[in-house]
């Protein structure tokens, strides 16, 4: 793996940045606009995962970085379960921009744990 100099380079944050975007575009929408409770849930996990995988990584040790990396799959995970909620139970969401928005949610944490194998095979190859 090419070594990261700054979290920009970082895939998974650079996706979770386009997440990010994503679901601010369709939490402007009539409907999803006017449901306060839901759009700052969706919209705060969805900067969380981003965040996150900032903070971790400006930590400085792997094994932070990885809690935090934890933090933000958890986060994307939410995301994806609130964009079931807006789809189907509350329909503020089409069929595309729900899987527009589950599959980015599911390939940043897909990212973040393929990240955090790698931190943490790496820690144990320093031992």
């Amino acid at each position: 793996m090419a070594r990261i100099e700054r979290f920009e380079d970082i895939e998974a944050w650079q996706n979770a940045r386009e997440l990010v975007k994503q679901v601010y575009q369709v939490t402007r929408k009539a409907g999803f606009a006017r449901d306060f409770g839901l759009r700052d849930q969706i919209q705060r996990a969805a900067v969380s995962v981003m965040s996150n995988i900032a903070e971790g990584f400006e930590r400085g040790s792997n094994k932070e970085f990885t809690q935090f990396l934890f933090i933000a799959r958890g986060s994307a995970g939410e995301v994806h379960s609130l964009a079931y909620a807006a789809r189907g139970d509350l329909e503020y969401l089409d069929d595309t921009e729900f899987r527009t928005l589950s599959e980015a949610a599911a390939t940043v944490s897909r990212q973040v744990a393929s990240f955090i194998h790698y931190l943490k095979k790496t820690d144990c190859q320093k031992s």
